[in-house]
């Protein structure tokens, strides 16, 4: 073999060497991004519920009360549920026995809960509604997007394999050939084909398993409330606050024999008993009147019994007590007698904000003879 044919043979070898090495590609890199599992299902505490806000007593007294004839001060403090010295004093009255007819009195104290214009509830700071704050703003942090992970080669992935340059003369020739002399022989060239890089398998990771749904709460069943006893007192009617509730009792024994009847001008129960029998406070609370001053109620007692209810007891023989005595439940009051009335009897009534209702719905049962 002569040298050019060499030369020939180690030209095509140099350039089949160099073919073999710039196919071969670098093998792929995936970015596996671990996924985090999805979140286990919330369940989101029950909201309590709102305490009840109290009853609201409504006041429906008017402002103000024009005098007419026939009027006195213990009447209109009695027709409006007050103690005839505290009506003196909200109209600056100085002698309880001079009042004029056409006279106009305020017959509602200042602390009252009035019904506005508008029939709507009165709203705590007074402006006639209510008024809703608005809840502060909770901030929300902004989501980043997650940093992207480092290239598992560290770098630049590289495309192109090395080259050396050599200037051309016999001896870089002889360099190169002398390199790629495998390459000439059969068993070489098959060498220096490229392998098939395998795939990269991808990664199996186990599937999250869901998470397992919450077992059901059971049901509150809500209480069952005992139903109320036909033989208890009501003590107050809707609107009434707890502090405006009152433990009745029947303030004498005896028959019934003039129930109440609005329609009739009844404003009380007359009950029927002897002369001189015990005549009882029927709740507690304080003697505001105890006088004869009232015309066809005899000798009266008036106790008020808190800001709605008071209660009044006409025609008694003797008056025990004195005006401004704190009394108690069932405490001796009066005895029973017929002062301006017909016969031995004792009137009751229960008034609320002054105006008279039925006892027999605020007493417990009915008083033995």
């Amino acid at each position: 073999m002569n040298l050019r044919t060499r030369r020939t043979l180690l030209v095509i070898a140099l350039a089949t060497l160099l073919a073999a090495c710039a196919s071969r590609q670098p093998a792929p890199v995936t970015e596996r991004v671990a996924v985090p599992p999805p979140p286990a299902s919330v369940v989101p505490a029950p909201i309590p519920a709102a305490p009840p806000l109290p009853a609201i007593a409504i006041d429906p007294r008017p402002e103000q009360y024009l005098v007419k004839r026939g009027d006195t001060l213990y009447s209109i403090a009695l027709e409006h549920g007050l103690d005839y010295r505290e009506l003196a004093a909200m109209n600056n009255i100085e002698n309880a026995n001079v009042i004029r007819v056409g006279q106009t009195l305020r017959v509602r104290p200042p602390s009252s809960t009035a019904i506005p214009a508008n029939g709507s509830a009165p709203s705590p700071n007074g402006t006639g509604s209510a008024t809703t704050a608005m809840a502060p703003t909770v901030p929300v942090g902004e989501a980043r997007p997650l940093a992207p992970p480092p290239s598992a080669t560290g770098g630049a992935l590289k495309t192109q394999p090395k080259a050396i340059k050599l200037p051309y003369s016999d001896q870089a020739l002889a360099q190169v050939a002398k390199a790629a002399l495998p390459a000439i022989l059969p068993e070489a060239r098959a060498e220096a084909r490229p392998l098939p890089m395998p795939e990269p398998k991808p990664e199996v990771r186990p599937e999250a398993r869901p998470a397992a749904p919450p077992e059901p709460r059971p049901e509150a069943k809500p209480e069952a409330k005992p139903e109320p006893k036909p033989e208890a007192a009501m003590a107050t009617v809707a609107g009434a606050g707890e502090e405006d509730r009152v433990d009745w009792i029947w303030p004498t024994s005896g028959k019934v024999i003039a129930p109440f009847n609005e329609n009739a001008n009844l404003k009380g129960l007359d009950i029927a008993g002897k002369t001189g029998q015990a005549v009882l406070a029927s709740a507690a609370g304080r003697v505001v009147y105890a006088g004869s001053g009232l015309r066809g109620y005899g000798k009266l007692i008036i106790i008020k019994h808190n800001k709605t209810y008071l209660s009044a007891y006409a025609h008694n023989k003797e008056i025990l007590i004195k005006e401004g005595d704190a009394v108690s439940k069932g405490q001796r009051i009066a005895e029973l007698g017929n002062t301006d009335a017909d016969q031995p009897k004792l009137h009751f009534e229960i008034r609320r904000f002054g105006k008279p209702v039925d006892p027999a719905r605020f007493l417990p049962a009915a008083p033995t003879s």
